[in-house]
């Protein structure tokens, strides 16, 4: 391609809104438009990577035995109401009617369709098993999209879908998609890690996600710094000390403490650490026939883990934060709260490390009060589990090391689904014996453009992006530095034909700039290789520089190609 007829304008600044440097460098650099909040076109330079990645997803998925296929974006709510989703996948889903008023939605994924395909297309063990996979257009209405391709209302996605008879088969299958997706993640060149995850609204027993590693990314990982253990801190679990307190107990005493509605507040107003305080959290859970209540108690140095918490309870839908006066309708005070009394409609929750604790401090259930010298028995509970946050310094949970933290951005995720989804929708096979068995299922899915951001969060200078090899648009960029050197012109155009006829991907930066210009946007674009017919062109040389190392040699233009294929094959 010739820069000259390209449809390329690049930009020194990006937009204010533009928060993370994935966002700026593709918008500066002619990647990506916004059209509006969470939507994007895709300009020739971008869309190229785009194609990169999900021809190396293509390639991997079919190595791996899956077939692809094609499902609609516009999918009927009837599927989602059998399965249970239409309400409780929550207000991410884009709802739609037709002139009819039938509801639709627009896919976030594609579980129900797929499961109705084989449902009304197989009924025998004999048929399975076998793995479908797409890569489609996905709409989830975001509350705030933001971060460019990271987070956006629209976006490209691989979701594939497997079918089994036997736990035993899914297992194998799992299995072989976990190696898929590291094959994919090698492939585009990326340090990134698979680790334990919480199944979600998409359900299941098991599942992993792929976190590309990052300072920018928007979920915190742990893992062991002695194997390879690591999980989302969603789902992380850790080791600690948990010892019964030996002290005497004490007897329960009201104080009055003005101001005190933090936790740090109280252990500074009684000058004892954290861990001698139990704090108080207020969910509901909103649901299609009402709402339910809950409160939530754990050692005052803790955090609470929502997810943990959802899956203690079994709650169908993501929990949010009581109102204030939902909280008063219990008689309870935000900053003051306790629970020593069955309170009807409200389910108590208890941190098992608060079992171990003796003469604590919690809320009183009085305005500007709390109660010291607490002990277990003094407390009213309906449920105890562990539903504390892992951190960053605790043990590992397999006993080997202890858990470092690190960000990452998820890119990719696979679910061990089960029978979740076949049950709901009745998708049955007969069996060796002739008996209906439930199939089981397993979900694959990966961001296609997501994967593009996430690969500029990790590869990136101050003067730009820095692609992998694999997924740059182009490979080299051949610039002639003076447009009105006969010699450099020749020159140039000859390494540019030489390398394009060897099937070389590059460009020509023909364009009548100064040199400077030129090489500024070779390295915002991130271009590999720049290839300069520069003052050495007299001589028949040139110089080659290369993005990632800032490794410059001159060479003569014979010397070109076979160079250029030691680098790649690199």
């Amino acid at each position: 391609m010739r820069l000259t007829k390209a449809f390329l304008r690049t930009y020194k600044e990006a937009p204010k809104e533009a928060e993370v440097i994935s966002h700026q460098l593709m918008l500066r650099a002619s990647m990506i438009r916004q059209l509006t909040r969470g939507i994007y076109t895709y300009l020739p330079l971008g869309y190229r990577v785009l194609k990169k990645i999900e021809n190396i997803v293509r390639e991997e998925m079919d190595r791996a035995g899956a077939q692809e296929i094609l499902m609609p974006v516009l999918q009927p709510s009837s599927l989602w109401e059998e399965s249970g989703r239409w309400f409780a996948y929550g207000p991410e889903l884009m709802r739609m009617k037709d002139r009819s008023e039938r509801e639709f939605a627009l896919g976030p994924t594609h579980e129900e369709v797929v499961t109705d395909i084989v449902r009304n297309s197989i009924d025998s063990y004999k048929n399975l098993p076998f793995n479908l996979y797409q890569i489609q257009t996905k709409f989830r209405d975001e509350m705030r999209p933001r971060f460019g391709l990271m987070r956006g209302r629209e976006f490209l996605m691989k979701d594939a879908y497997s079918f089994h008879l036997t736990q035993e088969s899914l297992d194998t299958e799992y299995q072989n998609m976990k190696y898929a997706y590291e094959r994919i993640m090698e492939r585009c060149g990326l340090d990134y890690r698979a680790v334990e995850a919480d199944t979600g609204s998409i359900g299941g027993d098991a599942s992993h996600e792929f976190m590309v590693l990052a300072d920018s990314g928007e979920d915190d990982i742990l893992y062991s710094d002695s194997s390879d253990y690591a999980a989302n801190i969603e789902k992380a679990s850790s080791i600690i000390e948990l010892v019964e307190s030996t002290e005497e107990k004490l007897t329960r005493e009201l104080v009055m403490t003005p101001d005190c509605k933090t936790i740090e507040d109280v252990a500074k107003f009684f000058n004892i650490p954290t861990t001698k305080t139990v704090k108080a959290l207020l969910l509901k859970e909103v649901l299609e026939e009402g709402k339910k209540y809950f409160l939530v108690l754990v050692r005052g140095d803790l955090n609470v883990n929502m997810i943990k918490v959802k899956n203690l309870i079994g709650a169908a839908t993501e929990l949010e934060m009581m109102e204030e006066d939902e909280i008063s309708d219990f008689g309870l005070i935000k900053g003051y709260v306790g629970s020593f009394e069955k309170k009807e409609g409200l389910t108590v929750i208890l941190d098992d490390t608060v079992k171990y604790m003796r003469n604590f401090v919690v809320g009183g259930n009085k305005d500007e009060h709390h109660y010291i010298n607490v002990n277990l028995e003094d407390l009213y509970y309906d449920i105890a589990g562990t539903i504390r946050e892992a951190a960053e310094g605790e043990g590992s949970p397999d006993g080997k090391g202890i858990l470092k933290i690190a960000r990452g951005i998820e890119v990719g995720h696979i679910f061990k689904l089960g029978d979740k989804y076949s049950k709901a929708l009745n998708a049955t096979v007969l069996d060796e014996n002739g008996k209906q068995q439930f199939i089981k299922m397993g979900c694959y899915g990966i961001g296609v453009s997501r994967l593009v951001s996430a690969a500029i969060e990790q590869n990136n200078d101050e003067s730009g992006i820095i692609w992998p090899k694999s997924i740059a648009p182009y490979t080299a960029d051949v610039i002639i530095a003076n447009m009105k050197d006969e010699t450099q012109v020749n020159i140039g155009e000859a390494v540019y034909n030489m390398l394009i006829g060897n099937g070389i991907e590059a460009v020509l930066d023909d364009r009548n700039e100064r040199a400077g210009f030129k090489f500024k946007d070779a390295d915002l674009i991130g271009f590999p290789l720049k290839i300069v017919s520069g003052k050495g062109a007299v001589n028949g040389m040139v110089e080659i520089k290369e993005r990632k190392t800032g490794k410059s040699i001159e060479i003569k233009v014979d010397g070109i190609l076979e160079y250029v294929k030691e680098f790649m094959a690199e």
